[in-house]
């Protein structure tokens, strides 16, 4: 994964070295502060995790270069399992 940083793609993809560096800055921050990782990661988040987050567009920085998260419109799960089902059988 960080052999991706070596290639000017990510780069390109987020708009120059400099908003790639901010962009990774910034979300590091934000998962060690305990914002929860936007893909499957063993373990702490590192800089690999913030660079398959990019790789998989869901983050990226707005024009105030602030980090966007892409939202996630599946229904929660957890949620859906805790609800009582309905008995169809009555």
């Amino acid at each position: 994964m960080l052999d991706d940083l070596k290639e000017d793609t990510i780069a390109i993809k987020v708009g120059g070295k400099f908003k790639l560096t901010t962009l990774i800055q910034k979300r590091l921050v934000q998962l060690n502060r305990g914002a929860p990782p936007l893909v499957d990661c063993p373990g702490k988040p590192t800089m690999a995790t913030v660079i398959e987050e990019i790789m998989t567009d869901k983050i990226y920085l707005d024009s105030t270069d602030k980090v966007v998260l892409i939202p996630d419109d599946a229904p929660d799960l957890e949620k859906m399992l805790a609800e009582e089902v309905p008995d169809f059988d009555e």
